[in-house]
C-alpha cells in the first residue's frame, strides 16, 4: 500500500482524523479520554502545536491542527505513540491501537477552517450518541460556547474572530452556525478534497502542486503525489524522444508515439493530429508494435528505460 502524502511547512493547518486499529475502540473510561487530552496539551507545550478544535470518538478522533513550526510528525507520533503506551500498559495489552497512519487533510484555512470546525462539533450527534453537540463532553464544542474552561490550551480565538467581535456574540452566531447543520442538511466540505490530501481554493490547489509536486519530485509509493501531478505534454515527450534517438529519426517518432499513448492521457485523435493526423487506430497498432519491439530487442528496451522512468514521475 503507497505511503500517503506528507506536507509540512511552517503555518500549516491540517484535520487530522485518527482511528482504532480494525475499527475498535480507542477510548474505554472517563479516564482514557482525559489522559489523551494531558497529550494534547503537552503537544502545544513542547512542539507549539495549535489545536482549534478536536472531538474525541469511541473509536476515532478528529482534530484541527496549525504547526507554527511545520512539525506535524513530531505532533501526531508524541500524541498517538504516548497515549497508545498508557492504553496498552493501563488495559493489559500489547501491538497497534490507531489503524495505519493518521489521516492528514491540509486545508487552505480561511476558505475551510470554521466549515470543518463544525463538520468535527457535530460528529457525536450524526453517530447518535446525543441530540445536540454540547451534550457531548469529549470534544472542543463546549469550550466554544464557554461552558468549559479547563482547556487553555485550545486555540478558540481563530475560529471565534470569524463569528464576530466580542466573545459573546462571537459565541452565539457560532452556536448558530454549527447547530443550524442539524437541521437542513449542509454539504461535507471533506468532499471536496483532492487527491484526498488537500482542501481549498483552485489558488490554493495549485500553490501546493507548484511548491510540492513539481519541486519535490514524483514518488510511485505516494499516490496523491500522481494524482496531482500534470501529464508530460506531447513536445515534451517528443523533444526527450529526439534526445535519445535523434531529431527527425524514425525510431524517435516511433517511441515518442508510444510514450505519448502511454504517458499523456490524451485522446488517440489528439495524439494522432499531434504527429501529423494520423488516425487513432494507427496510433493503438504503433503501440502494439513497439511493445513487440521491445520485446525482440532487449538494447532498445534499454535505451527506453530511462525514458519510461522520467515520465513516470
Amino acid at each position: 500500500m503507497g505511503r500517503p502524502l506528507r506536507i509540512e511547512y511552517p503555518g500549516a493547518f491540517y484535520h487530522i482524523t485518527s482511528r482504532g486499529n480494525e475499527r475498535r475502540p480507542i477510548f474505554h473510561s472517563g479516564t482514557d479520554y482525559e489522559r489523551f487530552l494531558e497529550y494534547l496539551k503537552s503537544a502545544t507545550e513542547r512542539y507549539a502545536a495549535q489545536i482549534h478544535c478536536f472531538c474525541l470518538m469511541p473509536n476515532h478522533y478528529h482534530m484541527l491542527l496549525e504547526t507554527p513550526r511545520g512539525n506535524l510528525t513530531a505532533i501526531l507520533h508524541h500524541v498517538n505513540t504516548g497515549y497508545t503506551n498508557f492504553f496498552n500498559t493501563k488495559w493489559k495489552r500489547i501491538g497497534h491501537l490507531f489503524q495505519g497512519r493518521y489521516r492528514a487533510l491540509l486545508v487552505e484555512k480561511d476558505s475551510y477552517g470554521v466549515e470543518l470546525s463544525r463538520y468535527i462539533h457535530l460528529n457525536p450527534v450524526r453517530a447518535e450518541l446525543v441530540k445536540t453537540p454540547s451534550n457531548y463532553p469529549w470534544s472542543s464544542y463546549r469550550a466554544y460556547l464557554g461552558m468549559r474552561d479547563s482547556l487553555p490550551w485550545l486555540q478558540k480565538r481563530y475560529l471565534l474572530g470569524q463569528m464576530g467581535k466580542g466573545e459573546k456574540e462571537a459565541q452565539k452566531k457560532y452556536r448558530s452556525f454549527v447547530e443550524e447543520g442539524m437541521g437542513e442538511p449542509v454539504s461535507d466540505p471533506l468532499q471536496k478534497t483532492v487527491a484526498a490530501t488537500l482542501l481549498g481554493s483552485e489558488k490554493f490547489i495549485e500553490w501546493v502542486k507548484e511548491r510540492w509536486v513539481k519541486n519535490r519530485g514524483f514518488h510511485r509509493d505516494i499516490p496523491a503525489l500522481k494524482k496531482m501531478a500534470s501529464p508530460p505534454s506531447l513536445p515534451f515527450i517528443r523533444e526527450k524522444c529526439d534526445t535519445v534517438f535523434g531529431n527527425g529519426a524514425i525510431l524517435s517518432r516511433r517511441v515518442a508515439l508510444y510514450l505519448c499513448h502511454r504517458f499523456s492521457g490524451l485522446p488517440l485523435g489528439e495524439i494522432g493530429k499531434f504527429f501529423g493526423g494520423i488516425s487513432p487506430s494507427a496510433v493503438s497498432q504503433n503501440s502494439r508494435r513497439v511493445r513487440v519491439c521491445f520485446e525482440e530487442e532487449p538494447e532498445l528496451s534499454k535505451k527506453v528505460e530511462p525514458l519510461i522512468e522520467a515520465l513516470s514521475q
